[in-house]
């Protein structure tokens, strides 16, 4: 019947195309399973120009540091993976690591750093010119000093932390020194927490940090233990949230400082215009304050500060900003979120509600990207 006659017809077109089908001189070759003799010669069979070369590593018999070269005797990157620096090692280390010039990138796979030798290297890491990336995974440190690589004058860009088994202490540190409402990191780009154990209160104190940090893109806590309570406070900070009492304290110390700017300015071009002099270290304000102690004041006040910023609006007795619009990307992996509420725009709010959520790549001032659920 047609039935039978069109299944036919079909198994006659497959195999005409398949004796049609060119020939491939790789179809008589027989792999040994050896890479490095398999490779090249596939590749050669089909005229390969640029054969790329097979270099075949045995695993380290003893404990080794692993080096990325820049150039003939620079070091780019630095790794210690899988064996534990003693105290003489790490004093080695410290010693060698401000005289590369080149290094960029700096590792330590379970290699039983202790809390003193993290202290160490935030001292170190300022004297090496180039280097901007660390990772410390795999390093339980007891008193969780990691914050110590984030502190407001560190130099770092992106920093590793995974698998630290960081709890509530070690995040609540952390969310410190991202920022407060004195102090805040300007130079981290990225923070990777994965695989570690922040609960829904450590996401909490992490979110605290995010509320006035303006430099942090990409922030990972997958992997952890954060649930709906959790997602929501790291959600909140993306929008417009009132400001907390200390908050608004250093608000207004800030406005006073930018005031007394104004008014040194002032004072030291008329000074300038009357007595064409540049020595005012005994020059008193009418109110009796020394003018030169508020010009050092008034030039520590940094304008980019997000507590001074336009959007800031006092109404119904408090003090609101926008939130944080410089995270671009939140990975939240690995948890259990069953509902999360985020603000698309506006005051408009929308309820997810999935089991499993995976945020990625988001763009906190619209939050209408949300991939991976």
């Amino acid at each position: 019947n047609r039935k039978y006659e069109a299944l036919l017809l079909s198994v006659v077109v497959v195999i005409a195309e398949i004796c049609t089908y060119p020939h491939c001189p790789t179809d008589e070759y027989q792999c040994t399973g050896n890479a490095e003799t398999d490779f090249p010669a596939l590749c050669a069979l089909l005229n390969v120009k640029d054969i790329p070369a097979v270099i075949a590593k045995f695993p380290a018999s003893s404990p080794c540091l692993t080096l990325e070269l820049e150039s003939k005797d620079r070091a780019r990157s630095m790794k210690v993976s899988g064996w534990r620096v003693n105290e003489q090692i790490f004093r080695v280390l410290e010693k060698m690591l401000p005289s590369m010039n080149q290094l960029q990138s700096l590792g330590f796979w379970q290699a039983g750093l202790t809390d003193r030798m993290v202290v160490a290297l935030m001292n170190t890491i300022p004297l090496c010119s180039s280097l901007r990336v660390v990772a410390l995974e795999g390093n339980v440190l007891p008193q969780q000093g990691y914050h110590l690589l984030l502190s407001e004058d560190s130099v770092l860009t992106h920093l590793s932390l995974r698998n630290n088994r960081i709890g509530v202490e070690g995040a609540r540190l952390i969310g410190s020194a991202l920022s407060t409402a004195r102090s805040a990191n300007k130079n981290l780009l990225s923070l990777n927490l994965a695989f570690n154990r922040i609960c829904d209160a450590g996401a909490a104190l992490i979110a605290q940090g995010l509320r006035l940090n303006r430099t942090l893109l990409f922030l990972s806590l997958c992997n952890n233990q954060v649930g709906d309570a959790g997602a929501a406070q790291l959600a909140a900070v993306l929008r417009e949230f009132a400001l907390t009492h200390d908050e608004i304290v250093e608000r207004r110390k800030l406005l006073l400082k930018r005031v007394q700017a104004v008014r040194v300015a002032v004072s030291f071009t008329e000074l300038t215009l009357i007595t064409k002099c540049s020595e005012y270290k005994n020059i008193i304000l009418n109110d009796g304050a020394d003018l030169t102690v508020l010009r050092e004041q008034a030039e520590l006040v940094d304008p980019a500060n997000p507590l001074l910023h336009p959007s800031v609006d006092p109404r119904d007795g408090q003090v609101f900003m926008s939130g944080n619009t410089t995270l671009v990307s939140l990975n939240l992996a690995g948890q259990q979120l069953w509902c999360i509420y985020l603000c698309f725009s506006g005051k408009s709010k929308h309820k997810i509600k999935v089991k499993f959520i995976y945020i990625a790549h988001l763009k906190p001032q619209l939050l209408t990207k949300v991939l991976y659920i």
